[in-house]
């Protein structure tokens, strides 16, 4: 069973920016977020396999950036230049293997507001 420790999140100003962190038990293949806003379906913001490939949504492109420590099996994703639509609970995944189950973490708020 991997666990998921996320921190971070919090208020942030628009334009600002903020890191957050998540760190899995065990061997893991991939990590990475997904967000949900109010109303909408959660969505996959950013992975990195443990190879160092990554994705990012369209929205986050130029903004976030993802990246990993592997002997802690920890990742950073650091966002920049938020907008108000980025306000959300962010949720932490990881998986062991391409096609094995998911795993998630607790949920942080992020909400970027004046």
């Amino acid at each position: 069973q991997v666990q998921l420790v996320e921190s971070g999140g919090g208020l942030v100003q628009p334009g600002g920016s903020l890191r957050l962190s998540c760190a899995a038990s065990g061997s893991i293949y991939v990590m990475g977020w997904y967000r949900q806003a109010p109303g909408k379906q959660r969505e996959l913001v950013a992975s990195i396999t443990k190879y160092g490939i990554t994705m990012y949504a369209d929205s986050v492109k130029g903004r976030f950036t993802i990246s990993r420590d592997n002997a802690k099996n920890t990742v950073y994703p650091q966002m920049y230049s938020l907008k108000p639509e980025d306000t959300a609970v962010y949720y932490c995944y990881a998986r062991e293997g391409p096609f094995t189950a998911t795993y998630w973490g607790q949920g942080t708020q992020v909400t970027v507001s004046s």
